[in-house]
């Protein structure tokens, strides 16, 4: 009896490399076609947009990439380094297309290399690699349980919504609580992040080493250290500015709509997709995730459904796409200013 063939195991490597592409495009779908109709409604209201508040949302989502290379300019300057805000805003840019094409992990160690060559301080550049999505994640939690809270207090979720929506924020509060105890203790947070990381490559099916992550939680608690007396608050400050601005521009697209909303609104249509899309890590950039969940959370809200998909499509279009294409051309600037360094040091 012959037996049937199997596949190789290439063959599934690439099943798996390009099921989150089928997944995202499924969603897509999904999410698009029931808007077949409103989308010909939404052409009206893109025709009678308020053109000054899109440029208005443009300038909020540029100040909001500067608060991102705050972040980083803060992180050297507490280390008597320096670094731009300008080219802090590049790196960070072209960090986040290089990790929507490449990984995480990839985006790390592009920014821990583009720091270094400014500062040539390798626990400043883990530093500046690691500290500032901790930081913009943590406001973006603050503002999602804000958001998570006031729907819950005007009752307008449906029980099914209400329990997603209770188990996320007290997910959320059970990470941030986490994460704070972690950065009281070095040993604490080893143990935090070896619990996570081991979990989480035994679900990937990957191979593991404690070694690398302890030393890596090592690593980042000697940098951790030169934000003592509360010279955190300065990067910071940068975080509060990046996520701030972003969710301002969101507001101007729906100004430019012709729909204002109210800032409870704004907070619950703005924070718990975003954050439930940086949850979703099978979806690079939170693509759909993020759509889906504020079409759901702005229907609920009463928002009529042709004003919601422009100001969706609109606010992603600022905030994320057109950040991910400029990013490729700074990570060829910045990629390009490190080989001609290391060029010219030769």
């Amino acid at each position: 009896m012959i037996d049937q063939e199997q596949p190789l195991p290439s063959q599934k490597k690439h099943f798996w490399r390009y099921l989150p592409i089928l997944i995202i495009l499924g969603l897509a779908v999904y999410i698009l076609l029931p808007q077949i109709t409103t989308l010909e409604q939404s052409w009206a209201v893109v025709e009678n947009m308020t053109w000054w508040a899109v440029v208005l949302a443009f300038m909020a989502e540029t100040i909001s990439w500067l608060g991102n290379g705050l972040v980083l300019h803060s992180i050297l300057h507490v280390n008597h380094q320096k670094l731009s805000i300008g080219k802090g805003a590049l790196i960070a840019i072209a960090t986040l297309s290089i990790s929507l094409v490449a990984g995480g992990a990839v985006g790390l160690a592009a920014t821990i290399g583009w720091v270094n060559r400014e500062s040539h301080d390798g626990n400043t550049a883990f530093l500046a690699g690691t500290l500032p999505s901790f930081l913009n994640n943590g406001v973006l939690v603050f503002v999602s349980m804000i958001g998570t809270a006031y729907l819950l207090f005007i009752h307008v979720l449906s029980k099914l919504q209400l329990i997603e929506f209770s188990a996320v924020l007290i997910i959320l509060g059970l990470v941030t609580a986490a994460v704070f105890l972690g950065l009281r203790s070095a040993k604490i947070a080893s143990k935090i992040v070896v619990w996570f990381t081991r979990n989480w490559a035994s679900i990937r099916h990957k191979p593991y080493e404690t070694e690398n992550t302890v030393a890596m939680v090592e690593r980042f608690f000697v940098a951790w250290n030169s934000l003592g007396n509360w010279k955190w608050l300065q990067p910071l400050f940068g975080a509060i500015v990046n996520v701030s601005f972003d969710m301002l521009a969101f507001k101007f697209m729906f100004i430019a709509a012709g729909h204002d909303i109210s800032l409870g609104n704004l907070f619950a249509g703005y924070g718990f997709p975003l954050t439930l899309g940086k949850m979703a890590f099978l979806f690079p950039g939170g693509i759909g995730v993020v759509e889906g969940t504020m079409v759901a959370v702005l229907g609920r809200l009463q928002v009529p459904s042709d004003v919601s998909v422009v100001v969706i499509m609109g606010y992603r279009l600022i905030s994320f796409w057109l950040p991910t294409l400029l990013g490729f051309a700074a990570a060829a600037y910045l990629s390009g200013r490190l080989f001609s360094g290391k060029k010219h040091s030769s």
